[in-house]
């Protein structure tokens, strides 16, 4: 019980404040970032890559001189890369040079644990190969673009335990080439990727019906996580998990940072119907991975060419924008990501209640971790409703956070039947941050399958 209240006591501590990023997001640096990528002309994959005015190599130039300067600004707290490869495809008729600009703010505890917000730089218009004509690409997807570069100018000012990772990426429009380069790097680091926030038309609040919402935000996750094994996906059918993969209770605890200002409307789908964007190749690989969209999408300024047709005006520019709309949508953004790079990974709890009257819950330990909650809701429940019990983290010096040396196994007996709930556990640091609960059911856990199931099924 000592250990128990020293738990609660630091996380009611002043240092829970530390989850809250030191900086506003500013309305009028969105809409001059907005307004200079509309400037490159068109931002097409297949556009030129020398102009230094126009085209595509222009503006991922750009991004990452401005990551650059965000960094100076910082006393060098970034890492710029610009991860490339050669590509084609369907829509890449030819072999293509393809390049992301991203910055990296390195964690202060946990480095090689990763936070992604991204948005996609490049543009189009009607036809997908015209790389030619005006593509101004204000709202699809300057929009995610400034959205990630103000997330860096403000969430750079101060420390976190965990990476933060801000990611322009290319070729989007052509097969999400962009995306899949990004989720290959990020395997090729080894990094443990805890989320990822893709921000793909954040920018406007009426649609082409002339319906207007400016209150909500849409957050798309995946059910049946994609990289399931036959294995899983047979214990998933038989123990449940189909509404529990680890970026649907990352949508969860989006929703979870809601105000009065913009609330979120989960959307229990990868992505809208027919469509995709460049959060579906971290889903691939078994990184947990949303998307941010509007409430409300306009179509007759998306894809378009620049015209006018019997009174309508086509074409995705800044006019058709709302700015005040796209400020609440990064500041959603930019507290999502402080909150996610301060609490330690969700642990990969797992649950037995067959022929028994309570749940076992067990888990193990996970670095940064000061307590452990447990939680359940009902399993035709849409959100965790019971927090059944707290659990402190022992080292051999008594409580406090684990670390890799002193990482153990942890369990609850909870009261009641488990046939007819769902059990999750979330992990708690010093400072107050909790990261998302992570299910306790075939396939609920933060990482890859493979990583931990192997490739046989």
């Amino acid at each position: 019980m000592r250990k128990l209240a020293v738990a609660l006591a630091l996380l009611s501590s002043p240092l829970a404040a530390q989850t809250s990023p030191d900086g506003k997001v500013s309305e009028a640096r969105l809409k001059a970032d907005v307004e200079r990528l509309v400037a490159f002309g068109t931002r097409h994959t297949l556009s030129s890559q020398t102009d230094p005015n126009r085209g595509i190599g222009a503006a991922i130039d750009w991004g990452a001189d401005t990551f650059r300067a965000i960094g100076r600004e910082c006393g060098g707290c970034l890492q710029v890369v610009l991860p490339e490869r050669m590509v084609t495809g369907d829509r890449i008729p030819e072999p293509v040079r393809l390049r992301n600009a991203v910055a990296i703010q390195r964690g202060t505890e946990r480095p090689n644990e990763v936070v992604i917000i991204q948005g996609h730089i490049d543009s189009r218009v009607s036809d997908v190969l015209d790389f030619e004509s005006d593509a101004p690409g204000a709202n699809d997807d300057a929009s995610g673009t400034a959205l990630a570069i103000e997330a860096a100018r403000v969430l750079s000012k101060q420390k976190y335990p965990v990476t933060i990772v801000y990611a322009l990426l290319s070729g989007e429009e052509q097969g999400l080439f962009g995306g899949r380069l990004l989720a290959d790097y990020a395997e090729e680091q080894g990094w443990t990727v805890k989320a990822v926030l893709n921000n793909d038309i954040v920018g406007g609040s009426c649609g082409s019906d002339g319906k207007c919402d400016d209150t909500h935000v849409r957050v798309f996750s995946e059910g049946p996580r994609f990289d399931l094994t036959d294995g899983t996906r047979a214990a998933q059918r038989r123990n449940g998990g189909e509404n529990d993969s680890p970026s649907r209770n990352l949508s969860r605890f989006v929703a979870g940072m809601d105000n009065d200002a913009l609330e979120v409307r989960e959307i229990w789908r990868t992505d809208r119907m027919g469509r995709g964007g460049d959060q579906i190749p971290f889903l691939e690989k078994g990184y947990p991975a949303v998307r941010f969209s509007v409430a409300i999408e306009d179509y007759e300024h998306q894809h378009q060419d620049l015209r006018t047709e019997d009174g309508t005006v086509y074409g995705d520019t800044v006019d058709e924008m709302d700015f005040p709309y796209l400020t609440k949508v990064t500041a959603l953004n930019v507290r999502t990501a402080a909150a996610l790079a301060s609490a330690p990974m969700p642990p990969a709890p797992t649950a037995q209640a067959a022929v028994r009257t309570d749940t076992l819950v067990e888990w193990n330990g996970v670095p940064g971790a000061l307590i452990y909650e447990v939680v359940g809701r009902r399993t035709n429940a849409a959100d965790w409703t019971e927090n059944f019990a707290i659990v402190a983290s022992e080292t051999p010096s008594g409580t406090g956070p684990v670390t890799p040396a002193t990482q153990r196994k942890f369990s609850a007996i909870i009261p009641v039947r488990g046939d007819d709930w769902l059990m999750g556990v979330r992990a708690c640091a010093a400072g107050g941050a909790c990261s998302p609960v992570a299910s306790a059911v075939p396939g609920g856990q933060f990482a890859p399958i493979s990583a931990t199931e192997g490739d046989s099924d």
